[in-house]
Parts: structure tokens; sequence; C-alpha cells
């Protein structure tokens, strides 16, 4: 079998069980999702082993460490992915909410419903918690799932997918809605993405190089989630109390996922004091620094190594502990400098003034805006959607964390009493 036809019937299959979905309560998608939950933290140990495989591998084949870090699983990090699929199943149903209602002249009464898309594929790099995730938003929004992670995750990805398969057997949801695309093959990308009528959706999640792929290369139609360059700006009204830590936590406390900071931005008022306070702690913590020439001179007085950024260095995403760092003349030029470099995910700016905030706002083209608060929080658990699928920087249909609500469309329907248009 080619793989144009693999998918193909993977499509079908998924299709046909997805019945079992559209058909099924509120209460028993609930019911399937705590059941994944519960297995998940059954079978922790076989989890571990499946992934100690793809790290061991990883490491032979010379991955760096931040897509190590994306791969690894611990207990508690499969902890926190049953956590994720428990608050999904306790969020509001997605499906049958009624959007709009309106009755006509001629006695037609019109109702737009909430829907699922049907079947969705998912293409992904490095990150089994996406395989959870992504299955239990898509089957608790009525979707069946085809997911196709990457061949650095596999043995992760066939473990989860035969515990969430098993759960969902001992219900009354086919197990056939999940379907674990094979990733030694490049080539099934490509039929995943060129299965046009097979498949409704495609969805990439990873890098900048995959996302351009899949949306440049697909028929099917694509949600484009993005890269994050993403800045925290410091203005000259900033209380450093509140500003040090936001900084540190947005580069440092998981630089390789995509709402981690790539660049400090410092209005010129207060990098004297700030720059000093900033760039010591980052050291400290790591971080290798790639500065503007203002910045880099006050590096250079404090004996902090540093280098001086280019064009490239601005528009990376580094997802490993390196940063940016740069003065600028004012709020109007930090959003110059993010709307040159940025990649529309998530910019931070730290003021006390309410002012300054809003106009930050209104000058931000972006998917999440932060005040006063760390880059970090752009993510579907920490935002309260439970687990997400991706973060979308879009701006059709869904931006930002996309849940349950994103993963579904509508339909009009139209109850008459005979009527025929004249």
């Amino acid at each position: 079998m080619n793989n144009d036809q693999l998918i193909a019937d993977l499509a079908d299959r998924a299709r046909e069980a997805a019945k079992s979905l559209s058909t099924a309560s509120y209460s028993k998608r609930q019911g399937a999702l705590l059941a994944i939950a519960d297995a998940l933290e059954a079978h922790t140990s076989e989890i571990l082993a499946a992934n100690h495989l793809d790290l061991e591998r990883g490491k032979a084949n010379g991955l760096n460490s931040s897509l190590l870090d994306r791969l690894a699983l611990d207990s508690e990090r499969i902890k926190g992915i049953a956590s994720g699929a428990r608050q999904v199943a306790a969020l509001d149903d997605p499906l049958g909410n009624v959007l709009r209602e309106r009755a006509l002249s001629n006695g037609l009464k019109l109702t737009q419903l909430s829907v699922p898309f049907g079947v969705v594929g998912m293409v992904y790099e490095a990150r089994p918690n996406v395989t959870v995730d992504a299955a239990v938003i898509l089957l608790m929004s009525g979707n069946a799932a085809l997911l196709r992670g990457s061949s650095s995750a596999q043995s992760s990805n066939e473990v989860l997918v035969e515990i969430m398969r098993g759960a969902l057997e001992k219900g009354d949801i086919s197990s056939e809605v999940i379907q674990l695309i094979p990733s030694n093959d490049r080539d099934t990308t490509r039929a995943l993405l060129h299965a046009r009528g097979k498949v409704d959706l495609v969805i990439p999640r990873g890098s900048a190089d995959l996302i351009r792929m899949v949306v440049d290369d697909s028929t099917v139609p694509t949600i484009e989630t993005g890269a994050g360059v993403c800045h925290v700006y410091i203005d000259e009204s900033a209380d450093f109390a509140k500003a040090l830590p936001i900084v540190i936590n947005s580069k440092t406390h998981r630089p390789s996922v995509c709402n981690a900071a790539e660049t400090l931005l410092v209005h010129q008022e207060i990098s004297g004091e700030f720059l000093p306070l900033a760039l010591k702690e980052l050291h400290q913590a790591g971080v290798i620094l790639h500065c503007d020439q203002a910045s880099l001179e006050i590096a250079n007085s404090l004996s902090i190594p540093a280098s001086l950024a280019d064009e490239e260095n601005w528009s990376t995403e580094y997802g490993v502990l390196e940063m940016n760092v740069a003065v600028v003349a004012d709020l109007d030029s930090a959003a110059a400098h993010i709307l040159k470099y940025g990649t529309n995910h998530t910019e931070a700016i730290v003021t006390e003034s309410n002012e300054r905030a809003e106009r930050f706002i209104a000058l931000s083209d972006c998917a999440a805006v932060m005040i006063n608060a760390s880059t970090r929080f752009t993510d579907g658990q920490e935002m309260g959607f439970g687990a997400e699928i991706g973060i979308s920087n879009q701006k059709l249909h869904a931006r930002g964390p996309m849940g349950l609500e994103q993963m579904t469309t509508t339909t009009w329907i139209v109850r008459g009493d005979g009527q025929i248009r004249k």
C-alpha cells in the first residue's frame, strides 16, 4: 500500500469512527477523557520506558538540548498531561451550542449551531505531550484525530496512542477515532497534506520550518500555528521588583517552548539602572547574551560576556538559553522593533502607566499581550482551556491558544413547514 492510500484508509476509518463521537453525549465524551487520564497515570512506567528509548536514540542522533527537553517525559509531566485531559473534560460542551437564531418573514426558523470539523490531522515535532493534548481536545470537540508526530518520538507516541485507544475500548466511543500515522517515512506527511476530501483540516505544531512547509505544501485547509519570537519591553515607569522576575521567568522558565521570550527591550531613560540588574541575573541564569551597542557597553562595563547582535539574532527563535537585548528610545520604538522582528505570538510590557499599557496593546499585532506578566502565560492550560492544540498566530477563525471552541465550525439548521422558494 502506498502512502496516499495509507492516509486515505486511516482517514476513512477515522471518519467512520467519528460517528460514535457525533452521536455521543457530552457526558460520554467526558467519561472517555477521564478514562484516558486514568489510563495514562496507570501506565506511567510503560510510557517512561518508551520515552527513554526515544531520548537515547535522540542523543545518539545529535538532537540539541531544546529538542531533547521537548521530547523528555517524567512522572510529573505525565501527571500534567493527565491533568490537562481532566481539565478539558470539565469544560463546557463545545458542540450543539446555538450561536444565533432568527425567524424569517416566510416562517422559516434559522439556527446556527457549533459542530465538529470532522477529521483533523496534526503534524508535530518531538513533543509526545501533543499526542495526548491533540487527541483529547479533538475527541471532546467531536473530531477524529490523525496524528503525525516525528520519528524522534516514535516509541513514546506509539505507547501513548495504544493506551488512549485501550481506554476508549472500554466505552461507547470507537478507538478508531484516534489514528497514529507512521513516522518512519517522511512521505506520509506529504500524503496527509494532500489528502483533500479525506482530511478536513491540518494543524502544524513545531518549528518555523515545519509550519512553513505545511502551510506552503498543503492542499488541505490549515490553521497556522506560529514561531515564537516574543519580546519583553520594560517601560520607563516599570516597577523593577516586577520587571526582573518577569524577564527571568519569560526567558528561563522553559526556554524550549514558543512562549519563551527571545528579546528584552528597555527604555533608554531607565537602561542605566535596569540593565545592570537584568544582565547580571540573566548571566547568572546561564543565558547567552546578544546586545545592541548601548546594552553591550553596559555588559562590557560589568565584565558580563555578550556579543553584538546582528539582523539574524533579532529574528531568531532560540529555544535555548540565549537572548537579545536592546535599548529603545520609547514605547513606539519598542513597538516598531517588535513589528519588524516579531512573529505575532506574545508580547509583554512592564509598566505602571495604564495609558502606556493601552498604547502598547493598540500597537501590538499579536495573538496575546501581557501587561506586567510573563510571556509564559500564553498557554491553553494556564489560560483555563485545559490542554491546547497549539498557539495560532493567524487572523482567520482562531487566534491564540486553541482549545475546544476553536476546534469547531458551524452549520445552519433551517426548519420549515413546506415552504418553497419563489
